[in-house]
């Protein structure tokens, strides 16, 4: 599952640049709506265009790596210990 660190690069550049970040800054300087936005900050596994990965990490100069963390599906991983325990 693919979990976006939104939260965390708006709290970075917060701290950074020593002043508040908003969905609506983000939004005016990106073209990505702030309901995508929030999306994206709320929902784990939230699909969205590459598009808009890249917008967002040319808005925080990071690097595709520091926007998306990919958290292993435990249910998945539990399916497959059951496999190897009943094989």
């Amino acid at each position: 599952m693919i979990k976006y660190n939104l939260k965390s690069l708006i709290a970075e550049k917060e701290i950074r640049e020593n002043r508040n970040i908003t969905y609506r800054e983000i939004s005016g300087q990106t073209g990505i709506s702030k309901v995508t936005l929030s999306k994206i900050a709320q929902r784990k596994g939230y699909d969205t265009a590459v598009s808009i990965v890249e917008r967002l990490c040319l808005f925080f100069k990071c690097t595709p790596n520091e926007l998306i963390t990919i958290v292993p599906d435990l249910a998945e991983e539990h399916k497959e210990e059951i496999k190897d325990a009943e094989g």
